[in-house]
């Protein structure tokens, strides 16, 4: 059936109009239609999980679907590029986090620059590290770790989920500060690395909590420390290795990110809803199952925080000499 020609003229005159929007007439609108946030990872893991979880949050809050896209490879430096090149309208987002960080530090030619080219829309969430050992190793706490590591220099495996990942920079910083030789075991990813320490053929990791608690509430793993500057609620019983080693502190952690030029008013919208969601009981408590503690603040705040975890591992990449597999 053909539209009549008022018809016509009434939708052509709409979209002439809609490029005419003030940018705060966009945000108010915005979104109105589904909107892709990229992750780095497979499906599965502690990030992915986060990201669902703030994805289903958004949509039921904004009204549209906010859509996993899952494209890991590079240490997320693949799912960084396609958001960077893709147009700064708001329907693209990055889940943003440590590893982002750590992998645009290790690798020397990338076709973007992370603080430059991803504009910070919030954060999400920080997730403690357990230190974690198979329970062969003779070591109940971390004195007790560090004075085994000193006798046995270059005798213990610890393993990561591979070069410059969160797991590994964090044991090299425990590394320098100890003056420990631990010697790095890099797989593919967390998940085989985690097989491996549980089966006894390496004996320690820096372990995400999402991945590795239940394998120390099941006894297959001893939990030494968690690596945040606090205790972590999901274990309570356990310390923070900066008791045992001054100033020590590391997590990994979450937030979405966006293209640069992607207009303020539509970054402080997905910025208010995600704080509100953080405010959420069952958000909270979602967050807590998995070891996580909600990490509000603004769009500034968070790229106070991109800043200085880059500088700071940053450092650590240089020092230990970090290259790519």
């Amino acid at each position: 059936m053909n539209l009549s020609r008022r018809r016509v003229l009434h939708l052509a005159g709409g979209a002439v109009a809609l490029p005419a929007l003030s940018p705060l007439a966009r945000a108010e609108f915005y979104p109105t239609r589904p909107v892709r946030i990229i992750v780095g990872f497979a499906a599965g893991g502690s990030s992915d999980i986060v990201a669902r979880l703030i994805a289903q949050w958004l949509s039921d809050r904004l009204g549209q679907p906010f859509v996993i896209e899952n494209r890991p490879g590079a240490g997320t430096t693949i799912a960084t590029e396609a958001v960077v090149k893709s147009p700064p309208d708001g329907y693209t987002l990055l889940l943003h986090g440590s590893a982002a960080v750590t992998s645009a530090l290790l690798y020397d030619k990338l076709n973007f620059n992370l603080i430059q080219d991803i504009a910070p829309v919030a954060s999400i969430s920080r997730e403690p590290q357990i230190l974690a050992l198979h329970p062969s190793v003779p070591a109940n706490t971390v004195s007790e770790f560090i004075a085994y590591a000193k006798a046995n220099p270059g005798k213990i495996s610890m393993a990561s989920g591979g070069n410059g990942t969160p797991a590994h920079v964090a044991g090299e910083l425990f590394k320098m500060m100890t003056g420990v030789n631990l010697v790095h075991v890099p797989y593919r990813g967390q998940a085989p690395a985690l097989i491996d320490l549980v089966g006894g053929h390496v004996q320690v990791q820096f372990v995400a909590m999402a991945s590795g608690i239940e394998y120390v509430r099941a006894g297959k793993l001893r939990s030494l420390a968690v690596t945040t500057s606090m205790r972590s609620e999901a274990l309570p019983d356990v310390p923070v290795l900066g008791d045992f080693v001054a100033g020590y502190e590391s997590s990994v952690w979450f937030g979405l990110g966006a293209p640069k030029h992607t207009p303020s008013e539509i970054v402080a919208k997905l910025n208010a809803a995600i704080n509100v969601g953080l405010a959420n009981s069952m958000i909270k408590a979602r967050l807590a199952d998995l070891g996580n503690t909600p990490l509000a603040g603004s769009a500034t705040d968070f790229g106070k925080l991109i800043d200085e975890e880059t500088e700071k591992w940053g450092k650590v990449i240089r020092a230990a000499n970090i290259k790519p597999m």
